[in-house]
Order: C-alpha cells, then structure tokens, then sequence
C-alpha cells in the first residue's frame, strides 16, 4: 500500500497496516517527516487532549468522527508515548505535551514504523495518482490498483492513502494536492478554508489598538452559538490568542464576534455603585483592563470622563458594550497563520469505520485532508491519531 503524506495520520495508518502484515510506503514531499509536528505546541507537542469528544469538531456531518474517535482514544496515544519512555504533563483543560521536545514524538513514530517495517521515503515528489483501467481483466485480479508516479520512479499498490494535510502554513509545505486527488475522483469537497487563525482589523480600529500589540486580556468571545473563555492578544494586524484561534473556525465573513470584557461582572451593576461616581472611566476599567487597553477603548467607544457625568442611557450603552463589545473582523491572517485547514473531503463520500472512498474501492483519506477540524488544544492531532488508526486497521 502507498500512503502519500508524512505526518500525524499518515504515519500513525502506515505503522498500524505495517503490524498487520501489510508492504507499506510512505511518501513524504519534504526532506523530512513531521514538518507540522515539530513546530506544534510551541516545539513541545500539544500530542492530545484528554477532553476528546466530537463536540469538539467542525464538520459538515458533525457524526462521521464519531467511531474513529471512540475507536482510538487519547489513552491509546497516551500508552503509546508512556511505551516509549516520553515524559509529558497536562498544560490546562485536558492538553497535553510533552515535558521535552516534539522531537521525542517523531522519534517515537520513526521507531515504529521501523518496527512495522514501513519504509518511508522523504523527498518524494508525487506527480500524479490514478486508478488505471486494466487493458484485460487478467492483469488485475482485483480490479483494485492504483499507479503512483513520483519524479523518480513508480508505484503499483491495491490501496492509496491520501494524508497530505491541508493548506495551512505553505512554507511547512503545505498544498492544495488531497483536495486535487479529491476532484480528479469526482469526489465533493466542502471549500476549504482558514481555521483556528488571527483576526485583521480595520484601519480604523487598528489606529487605536496597534499600539496596544502584546497586551493581553481575559475575555469570553462568542459567534454563531460558540464561546470561549480564554485569553485574547492585541496584534500589530488585528486580535489573537487562544479564544480569538478558537472562534475563528466558526466565523464567516461579515459576521460579528462579541467580546465580554468582564465576563465575571454585570458591567453596568458596577457603573451604578455609589463609589465609583467620581471615577473616570478609564480609571474605572483600568481596575479591570490593562490600564493602556482601557484609554484605547475609550477613544474608539465612548470619550472617558467621571462616570458621574453619563446620563443614565449613556451608561446603559458602556455597559453593554463593556459585556457585549461588537467586533467585525476585516478578515484573517489567511493559511499563513492558520493552524489548521477548515472543511476539506466531504465525509459524505467516505466511510466513518474506515475513511475508505465508498465508490472508489482502496482509495482512503485521512486526517486534516477530511472535512473535520478540532478545536484548540490537541483535538487535530487526536483526529489525525484516530482516523489514521481507522484506515490503518482497514487498508
């Protein structure tokens, strides 16, 4: 079997088709694998989140991830890591990484899949994958083959894996190749699109903000029925940082994201007290906000003066918008910044037991290629570990 793609799920499927017995290799376009591994959880390895549901997944079909997901858990990955002797801690909110470097879970791949006898081949550079029509029915008892041609040499294998990723970050090598190989097969794909990815703002708001960039603030950010409540970091472009990552995969265009700036607190509860009275409002936020945050929003929102001074709807407004801050992005920071690729294969198209193309017998996709992404936290890689497992028990 040939897999195309030397990351997260393409590994994890190679090394478990290799224990059944299966001739598998690996073609990975870089000079190395796990590019995205690497780089992920700041170079420790955000490797799982001990919290995994689907609930935590975007999908088209918020179902299909369901049996790959209860088939291979986070414990499976964790006994697998506590196998290879990696030491690794909980961050927060069930994320694991590892104590060292994400080095320690290539290697712990690499030692598999030797194990395995899975061959891995970097530098492999797929011009083409198609499923040839035999000239007579004698040359392929099966009917089931596929020919991959790389720059170098070709590949005849009953069963192609497609485990190319998606198009976030092009300088790890990232392209558009799974969704091509998709098409060619006359398979849907839902429109991919940039996920877990800064915001830009407007000029105008940026002209307030900009000079704010490295401030951070504790907030509850909500869109379309989703809220986070974590940190969000004032950029030199726009907003950042875990909630603003985590509700941008459920943003569209045009639409607005409401930020709470005080989400322990009725805000307008306390403009009303008695004491603060005299304050300025900028002095009032400063006691909630960064000090240089709260002058910033003052001048985009409401010119600060002592809270004596509003009139009763005045501080209805502040109020509001202090618990209920409207925000439309201008955009993203687009797949250069994206952690992940939204949408992706339509699962429609493939079956949940075993990511195999239904009308395309042999043909599998696999992880971040698939429509299903994870929230923050370690969920993509579970996906990646879980719906590699599924292919790599079918194929």
């Amino acid at each position: 079997m040939v897999v195309i793609g030397g990351g997260a799920a393409g590994l994890l499927c190679a090394i478990e088709a290799g224990k059944r017995g299966r001739s598998v290799v690996v073609l990975e376009h870089a000079e190395r694998i796990g590019k995205k591994i690497a780089i992920s959880g700041g170079g420790r390895c955000n490797f799982t989140n001990l919290n995994t549901n689907p609930e935590n997944f975007i999908s088209a079909n918020p179902h299909f991830a369901k049996s790959a997901l209860a088939r291979y858990t986070p414990a499976d990955f964790v006994s697998l890591v506590e196998k290879h002797g990696i030491a690794y801690h909980e961050k927060k909110l069930g994320q694991l990484f590892c104590d060292d470097s994400s080095s320690r879970i290539i290697e712990m791949l690499l030692s598999e899949a030797s194990t395995a006898d899975v061959e891995i081949r970097c530098r492999s550079i797929v011009l083409s994958a198609c499923k040839p029509v035999p000239a007579f029915p004698a040359e392929s008892s099966s009917g089931n083959v596929f020919r991959v041609e790389t720059e170098s040499e070709v590949f005849v294998s009953q069963s192609l894996v497609i485990a190319t990723g998606g198009l976030s970050i092009p300088p790890l090598g990232a392209t558009d190749f799974g969704y091509r190989i998709a098409r060619q097969f006359g398979l849907k794909v839902q429109d991919p699109r940039p996920a877990l990815v800064p915001f830009t703002l407007s000029r105008q708001v940026l002209r307030e903000l900009s000079p704010l960039s490295g401030v951070s603030i504790d907030a509850l950010v909500s869109c379309q029925g989703q809220e986070f409540r974590e940190n969000i970091l004032i950029t030199h472009r726009g907003l950042s940082g875990p909630a603003i990552l985590q509700i941008s995969s459920y943003w569209t265009p045009g639409l607005p994201v409401t930020v709470n700036l005080l989400p322990d607190h009725n805000a307008l509860g306390l403009l009303r007290e008695p004491e603060n009275r005299e304050i300025e409002l900028t002095t009032f936020l400063s006691q909630f906000l960064p000090r240089r945050f709260a002058h910033a929003w003052c001048a985009l929102n409401f010119p600060s003066q002592p809270l004596k001074q509003y009139t009763p709807r005045q501080l209805l407004d502040i109020a509001r918008k202090l618990n209920h801050w409207d925000i439309i992005p201008a955009g993203t920071e687009g797949y250069q910044k994206a952690e992940v690729t939204a949408g992706g294969i339509d699962t429609n198209e493939l079956s949940s037991q075993t990511m195999e193309v239904k009308n395309v017998p042999g043909l599998y996709f696999i992880g971040e290629v698939v429509d299903v992404t994870g929230q923050l936290g370690g969920y993509n890689f579970q996906w990646a570990w879980a719906s590699g497992f599924a292919a790599g028990q079918s194929v």
